[in-house]
């Protein structure tokens, strides 16, 4: 048999590093950690600001190509733009057209929430609402409202009704589908909490799901009022050469036809700039006082 070799008892010492010590460099070497803003650091900060340099940037890009182009007929400047705006606002009948065409769009864009809200409600509640949206969503969302112009007529003939009539078509299904989304991704806890509470029917969806979901409601709203102006000024544009009345839209189309360039570009700036305090103030009061507040957006 082989012989055993006998068990060292020496215990290995660990290796000893030796000591150093990293001397650090003086304060002023490293510059200034934190310094006082500049006056423009401060300025370019403000998003208002830096977009407003960037409206002026293509003002004054839109007058000095228009002063290149020479020819008003075509293409006005952007001075004979802001006269057209102004005689137009305070001595034409620019801001009854802009009255008359946001008391439709408001008329339309309430029903539409309201029937999206409807369906919502069956479909989370029920399968043949959700096969019902589904269906539905995936029939008419693709279809542009302006190819329901010819049935409009026909329906409703020439007037308001039309007009709310393709609205509702442009805001419902988008606010259904992003409204149903966002119910879909809420949380299996969330909805525990809400039925440990006790909560059911209408308060489970007004506590519980509308909350969670708003979000994607609020997107579904914006992308719905997006939809519902457009179509407002390109309908408009149909009705009022039908009727000899109309909004925004009738009012770039009569100047059109008078060969008022200025007048037509003052009623697109307004077109713009609705659209913009819409976004840029309603919605994002809406935004900052629930999503952002409640931390589910940054």
């Amino acid at each position: 048999m082989p012989e055993s070799r006998p068990v060292s008892t020496t215990k290995l010492a660990p290796p000893i590093r030796p000591e150093f010590e990293t001397k650090l460099e003086a304060d002023t070497s490293i510059g200034a950690v934190e310094r006082p803003l500049s006056a423009w650091e401060r300025i370019t900060n403000v998003a208002a600001v830096r977009r407003a340099m960037i409206l002026i940037a293509l003002a004054l890009a839109w007058e000095l190509y228009a002063r290149w182009v020479g020819n008003p007929l075509m293409f006005p400047t952007f001075s004979e733009t802001v006269g057209a705006l102004w005689e137009s606002t305070v001595k034409g009948p620019l801001l009854d057209r802009v009255w008359t065409s946001i008391r439709v769009l408001l008329m339309g864009y309430a029903a539409g929430i309201a029937l999206a809200a409807v369906l919502t409600s069956l479909a989370v509640s029920t399968r043949v609402g959700t096969d019902l949206l589904a269906t539905l969503t995936a029939m008419f969302n693709p279809l542009p409202a302006i190819a329901l112009l010819p049935l409009a007529l026909l329906w409703f003939g020439l007037g308001t009704p039309s007009l709310v009539f393709v609205i509702i078509h442009s805001v419902l299904w988008a606010a259904a589908l992003n409204t149903h989304t966002g119910f879909l991704a809420v949380s299996e806890s969330q909805r525990m909490a809400g039925q440990n509470y006790g909560l059911t029917g209408a308060r489970y969806v007004a506590l519980i799901l509308i909350p969670a979901a708003f979000p994607s409601i609020l997107a579904g709203l914006k992308i719905g009022w997006a939809f519902a102006w457009r179509t407002l000024i390109a309908a408009e544009m149909v009705f009022g050469v039908s009727a000899r009345s109309g909004g925004l839209g009738w009012f770039i189309f009569e100047n059109r036809n008078m060969l008022e360039t200025a007048a037509v570009f003052a009623g697109l700036t307004t077109v713009i700039v609705i659209g913009l305090v819409v976004e840029g103030v309603v919605f994002r009061t809406i935004e900052a006082r629930t999503v952002r507040r409640w931390g589910m957006q940054r």
